[in-house]
């Protein structure tokens, strides 16, 4: 008696498993846009319009060639000007001034020197340098120099503990160093 070999009944579910195991190792993104069940949406910053269809109105034109630019396009450049200033679009002279530009220029005074730049730098220079009598009556107290200093020590042990009870290091105060605290009769002298 001859038995049939068994491998016709294995060969479908191992061809049926291995293509569910190739298709599952496909990102779910990328395997429903090769079969087209997402759309994806243009990106309005890159979208450019394009100048209308019209029937021309001779006839015996020749047809545009292939690859040539066309003519009623604009740059990108030429459209970004025309967005930002609209009378370059109504074809302005783009060289003259308008009267009221032109007042305002003969209204605003001389033209700055050539060398204005550095006269502001010395001028500022000559203020910063000057400590005047004003400002030493009106700012008697000199500004606090003293900086926190956190206690190293304290600091450390803080984090220890809270590295064994599983806290993060920003759990808890800063322990800081606290400046020596001065007497009236040493504020009262500190101009001194």
């Amino acid at each position: 008696m001859r038995t049939m070999p068994s491998t016709p009944r294995l060969t479908a579910p191992i061809a049926l498993g291995c293509s569910v195991l190739l298709i599952a190792g496909c990102s779910t993104d990328k395997l429903t846009r090769t079969f087209g069940l997402t759309r994806d949406a243009p990106d309005e910053y890159t979208v450019t319009t394009r100048a209308p269809l019209s029937m021309p109105p001779d006839y015996n034109l020749r047809p545009p060639m292939p690859g040539a630019p066309r003519p009623q396009e604009q740059s990108e450049r030429q459209q970004a000007k025309e967005a930002l200033v609209p009378e370059s679009a109504l074809n302005a002279p783009e060289s003259g001034i308008s009267p009221g530009q032109e007042a305002l220029l003969q209204e605003s005074g001389p033209a700055a020197p050539a060398d204005i730049r550095r006269e502001v730098d010395a001028d500022a220079h000559r203020t910063e340098a000057d400590d005047g009598f004003i400002d030493k009556l009106l700012y008697w107290r000199k500004p606090s120099t003293q900086h926190v200093q956190v206690d190293a020590q304290k600091e450390s042990k803080r984090l220890r503990e809270n590295a064994a009870l599983g806290e993060g290091p920003d759990v808890g105060t800063t322990p800081i160093i606290q400046p020596k605290k001065e007497g009236w009769f040493s504020k009262l002298f500190s101009w001194i």
